[in-house]
């Protein structure tokens, strides 16, 4: 296998791994029933703490651990990642499903947009279609359930795909290891947390769900996914992120016996048959051109 083809495998595996896991981060945050300040604070809080143990015992174990957060743009990464998970949590207390999943499924787009923008990467053709019979499987989904909704969470919502995706192109840019970035991050909405759970009190019925989630799911999840742009585009990246519109509702349905609908089912379909053939497609194409070692990151 070519060094270029194996790059292509390596991202792939890494973002379909963080993807899956993002999946279960709504069923958690429902089981766990708490208000949603509580909720960032303990899953921010466990994700904090389970990232500086790890990379603490990896620090012990080599010397070649990345870094905590790799200068400037690092901090900016940082940034973007607390600040999305305080959008996101908000949002899933704020917007109806429906709106949810349809408007973070803009991801992808945004992060096309910057990356064609700001970094001269112009998604290739058959990228540009895999997105567009995506976000068509999405609207499928959400045909008859789209509402007004609260407008708050609606933006709250827009505004986290517009974070993720700009993360994403930052770090795209710079070409550094991410993935513990992605993981201290959640420290600022950890802050912001505390204050207003001192204010408004401690509400969750079932802590060990969401603390489950801060410790192992999230940074899974964030790791893989905030490492995949040294290996593949943005757009490419922020695919995988659609998993999460297609196996959250599924999960939702076994635990809270909620049946999604005929028109999810399709949808859903259509998503993952979609991502599976580009991802195909990703692995034929890069064995088929000169090997040329790592993806090139814009200066």
């Amino acid at each position: 296998m070519s060094d270029n083809s194996s790059s292509h495998f390596k991202g792939l595996l890494l973002t379909a791994i963080g993807g899956f896991a993002l999946t279960f981060d709504i069923p958690l945050i429902r089981l766990a029933d708490g208000s949603s300040w509580t909720i960032i604070l303990l899953r921010t809080g466990t994700t904090f703490l389970a990232a500086l143990v790890i990379w603490t015992i990896w620090r012990s174990l080599s010397p070649k651990a990345p870094a905590l957060i790799p200068g400037i743009a690092g901090a900016i990464v940082a940034a973007l990642y607390g600040l999305g998970s305080i959008t996101f949590i908000s949002a899933v207390y704020r917007a109806p499903t429906a709106n949810l999943v349809f408007i973070l499924a803009f991801t992808s787009m945004f992060t096309a947009l910057l990356s064609w923008i700001f970094l001269k990467e112009r998604p290739r053709n058959v990228t540009l279609a895999a997105m567009a019979v995506m976000v068509g499987g999405v609207l499928i989904i959400v045909a008859d359930g789209l509402d007004s909704g609260d407008m708050i969470g609606n933006l709250l919502a827009l505004a986290s795909s517009l974070v993720i995706a700009t993360a994403i192109t930052v770090s795209r840019h710079s070409g550094r290891d991410m993935g513990f970035t992605a993981l201290i991050g959640v420290i600022f909405p950890f802050m912001v947390a505390a204050v207003m759970v001192g204010a408004t009190g401690f509400a969750i019925q079932s802590p060990w769900w969401i603390i489950f989630n801060g410790a192992v799911i999230m940074p899974i999840s964030f790791f893989c996914l905030a490492n995949g742009p040294k290996y593949l585009s943005g757009p490419e990246v922020a695919m995988f992120y659609l998993l999460e519109t297609v196996l959250a509702p599924v999960w939702v349905w076994i635990i809270f016996n909620e049946v999604p609908s005929r028109n999810a089912m399709i949808g859903g379909t259509i998503l993952i048959v979609t991502l599976v053939a580009h991802s195909i497609w990703q692995l034929l194409d890069g064995r088929n051109r000169p090997a040329r070692g790592n993806v090139r990151h814009p200066a």
